[in-house]
């Protein structure tokens, strides 16, 4: 445990002391928080946070080490880490190393040592902000200066900071089904559940065409997670009105299913806090059964906007915990899409099932 000194300073002025964890060095994003108990690797390489500082609300973080196959990119996407414990001694005997080992490699600033149930509590009320994390500078006035200067995430585009640069395959060519996935920050384990369901995919950057998407000869289209405002995000949107148009089975997660609200007129909005967990209570509308889901989302897609366009979206499944709108499919297109984590890496399978209908859509199609 590091005996180096570290400072979290909030947008609204709030400060905390605690101790550096990680890289020394200073830090900014936008604060948001985790409630997950368990794959805290799979979170910090998850795309979906790129540009945030996460706060953990599990005490223990770190304490059965790093593995180079608890991964969903290859590197760690957080801006830093917020945490009550760092545990640096680990117990896993697959462990290939510490986290403050994996931290200084990757280059993560973080601070531990922190009331993060105080800090939690604080930003549910509040809501969301930045935030700057230094273990090497303690200058108030100069970090509020450098925390000024960070965007806001409201109207920032990352997708193209963490896209493929070049588009590249996965599973057997020979396979019945072909999969085009346009990679907004997409998780490995997405890709993954695509490939043990027999579907040979094709990764595509962000900001391909159709054209160069078509090429491929894809049976079903998807549109994956991943970090930013879908508002600033029209070179997506229209991607997606042209895959809608081809009335092909078309899926998408996250980011993905904000996208394909938009390319319907649906506008999106910023949360107060956002979902992020792998305990979130979802209701399918379909079946009339409860999921229990990993979420990953600091906006959602207006239900007001939803309610108005009814003949244009139908809505499978909302939130529990605050009625938020959680899965939609398109009226008159095989295309539909959910807010949550149904690969989950961290989290339950209850919604892998969401994979199955895909698959089935796209047989079904096929003939």
């Amino acid at each position: 445990m590091s005996d180096q000194r570290a400072i979290l300073l909030l947008a609204d002025g709030t400060t905390y002391e605690g101790r550096a964890a990680g890289k020394i060095g200073t830090t900014t994003g936008e604060i948001c928080f985790n409630t997950g108990m368990t794959g805290y690797q799979e979170i910090f390489t998850d795309p979906s946070y790129y540009g945030q500082i996460l706060v953990t609300t599990n005490a223990h973080i770190g304490n059965y080490g790093i593995k180079d196959t608890d991964v969903e990119s290859d590197h760690v996407k957080i801006a830093g880490l917020i945490c009550k414990n760092f545990t640096v001694p680990y117990s896993r005997q697959q462990a290939q190393g510490s986290i403050q080992e994996y931290f200084e490699r990757e280059g993560v600033v973080g601070i531990s040592d922190v009331d993060t149930r105080a800090i939690v509590r604080h930003i549910r009320d509040k809501g969301a902000m930045n935030a700057i994390v230094s273990s090497e500078n303690f200058d108030l006035k100069d970090l509020k200066r450098q925390l000024d200067a960070a965007p806001d995430m409201e109207g920032l585009e990352l997708s193209s900071k963490v896209t493929t640069e070049e588009a590249y395959t996965l599973g057997d060519p020979a396979a019945a089904i072909k999969v085009a996935v346009l990679d907004l920050g997409t998780k490995k384990n997405i890709l993954r559940n695509f490939v043990q369901r027999d579907c040979y995919v094709k990764v595509f950057p962000a900001r391909a065409t159709m054209a160069e998407i078509d090429a491929f000869g894809a049976d079903g289209l998807f549109i994956s997670n991943g970090p930013g405002d879908p508002g600033a995000m029209d070179y997506a949107v229209e991607t997606a009105q042209a895959m809608l148009a081809e009335d092909k089975p078309m899926f998408g997660i996250c980011l993905g299913h904000q996208i394909l609200a938009r390319a319907v007129g649906i506008p999106t909005y910023k949360m107060h806090n956002g979902h992020r967990g792998i305990n979130h209570p979802v209701f399918n509308l379909l079946t009339g059964k409860s999921e229990i889901t990993s979420q990953n989302h600091g906006f959602g897609v207006s239900p007001e906007a939803i309610a108005q366009n009814l003949d244009v979206v139908e809505i499978t499944h909302r939130n529990l915990n605050d009625d938020t709108i959680e899965g939609i499919r398109i009226i008159g297109k095989p295309a539909f899409s959910v807010q949550y984590h149904p690969e989950a890496s961290p989290g339950p399978h209850d919604a892998a099932y969401l994979f199955d209908q895909f698959v089935d859509l796209i047989k079904g199609a096929k003939g």
